[in-house]
């Protein structure tokens, strides 16, 4: 294969991987009924007068499946770190003993983890549609190179077996997703 055609294929071949990451990374922050530290990486706070993410002015730790716990760095961001919390939306009631803030996670409801199995589907077809692109992309390429028939016809059908290939990853990454979700 000419070296041409092994870029458009390698350049494919990195932004199916790309949807595979940000597909893996949006799972993560749906929760599929056990705590974890993930939870709260969408959560800023007002920190010296400009918005930091919790995890950069706290540890957050998960004690056990069904707590987290928030331990700043300096105890006078306690009320700020609470208050932002229950800021992001997340439905949780952040609890302060003064020394940490105490999350309790509750246990999903049925209609809650059919909400969140649709909300990681959703993601996954998102992923499948960037990775339907980058073959898209990569064809258009390929067509504009001035290569053999028999040189593209081959280039073509390797996206195609690649794009498969990224296709089937996310059905499994969802499943995976879907089972740990809807696991009471």
């Amino acid at each position: 294969m000419n070296e041409e055609v092994t870029f458009v294929i390698d350049t494919a071949h990195e932004s199916m991987e790309g949807a595979i990451s940000h597909l893996e990374k949006a799972l993560v922050k749906i929760r599929a009924g056990k705590a974890s530290p993930a939870m709260l990486s969408s959560v800023m706070v007002e920190y010296y007068g400009s918005q930091t993410p919790l995890s950069q002015v706290s540890n957050i730790n998960t004690p056990d499946a069904r707590t987290i716990s928030v331990q700043p760095w300096e105890k006078s961001m306690l009320q700020e770190i609470e208050t932002s919390i229950m800021n992001a939306n997340l439905g949780f009631n952040p609890m302060n003993n003064g020394e940490m803030v105490i999350i309790n996670v509750p246990p999903l409801t049925e209609e809650r983890r059919i909400q969140l199995a649709k909300q990681a589907k959703a993601e996954a077809e998102e992923a499948k549609v960037s990775v339907r692109s980058a073959r898209q992309e990569a064809n258009k390429e390929i067509k504009q190179l001035e290569i053999s028939e028999d040189l593209e016809k081959n280039a073509v059908i390797d996206i195609q077996e690649l794009t498969d290939k990224y296709v089937d990853r996310i059905d499994k990454i969802l499943d995976v997703k879907e089972a740990e979700i809807m696991k009471v």
